[in-house]
């Protein structure tokens, strides 16, 4: 089971990305009120010790694992108002007798559900961590199991996504601006109440929390993608409770909104002239023999699509939104995505978009019936917008647009105006402060990927020259996050931190 780390639709549903299309990360700011310095003293005033007290019914499920559900504050400048619950699971340190502590894992989103990525236990952590750890996932506030909010139905969601992402005419600006709005008013009138609290700082609240209920001392975690900002607000909050944390596919918390785009949209061009390198030397590209003509045909499949898009499966058409997004799709995953998107854009360039409507469907959780099996879309408008001020004029992403088309001719007009909904959110953004320093932690490991596409390799060198303790492993290769992804270099390294809290020396890069 891979970090999946979402891109949006037309309206940037991105999962950073990971991010999304056009949304970057950050959170509550230390001076507006409710300042996360302020709050951090909280977790151990006597307002919050009924919660960590709380008796905690952790019931069999899944063969093998422990479910449970854990309340939480909603508000922690509150905390006796309103609860809500986040749902655990967690899968026993097979060693008791050298049990290490709990291990806290998060697949990054935002909105991805670290629930489900805890049940993939043997595919994100080697069998020698899940001998000495007791791996630990909850859904955070708002996803999933826990306490979720719903903004869009189906039927909306499918609209949104498929929309053109990328307009070039004042009607199709119109239409994407006109979207963007019915989203907010969706989300406010269906989950007004809980969208000021849905921010990445009380996820790190809540871990702290749950940290004190699992019984440890100090957090141990496991970040990646947008996971990562958990991680770091939660380093820079509790510096003294940081056990070993592992922040993959990093995330840099002073990269302004428009450098984020601009890397991003860098980062998945690079990503796609990667497959072509590849597809080349073995005959097998689609759409041509050489580079400048298979990035060609990709160039006019994108552009034909705006305006006829192309015929998919069960009576839909696929559009240009939809044809990136399944390219976009499979850019995170060299081994699994590459072959995907070969035949994918066989089956395109002969006139059928299932291929990539398929791809696009995995990507944003929409099953076969038009079920959308998470609400994993609405919560990445949520917390983008509220952790990083993410508003921008029209005027302002157009000329946006345009640059970006420059650097990334296939997505930079698409990551551009993937701001919109924020334009009109109901609630105002809370940023983190940034940068992070996380004075007085433990060393925190920070990794990176050369040519990850989603969370660019500069933002981990990044991050990790802000934390106090950071220490940079580097790892040369494609795709998005690096460990448990076929480096053993990587694994032996990150696997000897969380240990034998021995982290790599400084420098140390893996292929």
């Amino acid at each position: 089971m891979r970090s999946k780390s979402k891109i949006s639709g037309a309206l940037a549903l991105i999962l950073v990305l990971s991010i999304g299309l056009g949304f970057a990360l950050s959170t509550n700011s230390r001076s507006d009120g409710k300042g996360s310095v302020k709050v951090a003293k909280l977790i151990d005033q006597q307002s919050l010790t009924k919660f960590v007290t709380q008796q905690v019914a952790w019931a069999s499920c899944y063969g093998t694992f422990q479910c449970a559900k854990v309340t939480v504050p909603l508000d922690y400048t509150r905390p006796n108002s309103r609860t809500i619950t986040l749902a655990v699971v967690r899968l026993l340190a097979k060693d008791q007798l050298h049990r290490l502590g709990s291990l806290l894992v998060n697949p990054g989103g935002p909105g991805g559900s670290g629930f489900d990525y805890a049940l993939a236990a043997e595919f994100i952590v080697t069998k020698e961590v899940l001998a000495r750890y007791d791996l630990v996932g909850f859904d955070p506030r708002g996803v999933g199991r826990s306490t979720p909010i719903h903004c869009l139905t189906d039927q909306e969601t499918d609209k949104a996504i498929a929309l053109d992402g990328s307009p070039s005419t004042p009607a199709q600006i119109q239409a994407l601006m006109d979207e963007a709005k019915i989203i907010a008013d969706r989300c406010k009138v269906r989950a007004g109440a809980m969208l000021p609290f849905l921010g990445s700082t009380n996820v790190a609240r809540d871990m702290d929390l749950l940290r004190a209920i699992l019984g440890d001392s100090k957090l141990s975690y496991l970040g990646k993608s947008y996971g990562t900002v958990f991680g770091t607000i939660y380093a820079d909050l509790f510096p003294k409770r940081v056990g070993h944390l592992v922040l993959d596919g990093a995330l840099d918390p002073t990269v302004p909104n428009r450098e984020t785009n601009i890397d991003q949209a860098r980062g998945f061009e690079i990503a796609l002239g990667d497959y072509i390198t590849e597809c080349l030397k073995h005959q097998l590209c689609p759409g041509g023999k050489t580079r400048a003509q298979v990035l060609a045909r990709i160039a006019k499949l994108v552009a034909d699509t705006q305006t006829k898009p192309l015929p998919g499966k069960s009576g839909r058409v696929v559009t240009q939104s939809l044809v990136l997004l399944g390219i976009v799709s499979t850019l995170y995953d060299s081994v699994g995505g590459w072959p995907s998107l070969t035949m994918a854009l066989n089956q395109a360039y002969a006139g059928d978009g299932s291929g990539l409507l398929d791809l696009t469907d995995y990507y944003v959780d929409r099953d076969t019936n038009g079920h959308y099996s998470t609400n994993s879309n609405d919560i990445a408008y949520a917390v983008n917008c509220i952790d990083k001020d993410s508003r921008a004029s029209v005027a302002q992403m157009a000329a946006d647009a345009k640059v970006m088309a420059k650097v990334s001719p296939n997505f930079g007009a698409y990551l551009a105006w993937g701001l919109a909904p924020c334009d009109f959110w109901p609630t105002p953004p809370a940023p983190y402060p940034a940068p992070v320093s996380a004075k007085g932690a433990a060393p925190i490991l920070v990794v990176g990927t050369t040519h990850d596409p989603a969370t660019p390799y500069r933002w981990a060198q990044g991050l990790a020259r802000q934390l106090k303790s950071g220490v940079l492993l580097t790892y040369e290769g494609e795709g998005h996050t690096a460990y448990m992804r076929g480096s053993a270099c990587i694994d032996r390294a990150i696997d000897a931190y969380f240990l034998r809290g021995q982290p790599p020396a400084p420098g140390t890069t893996c292929k």
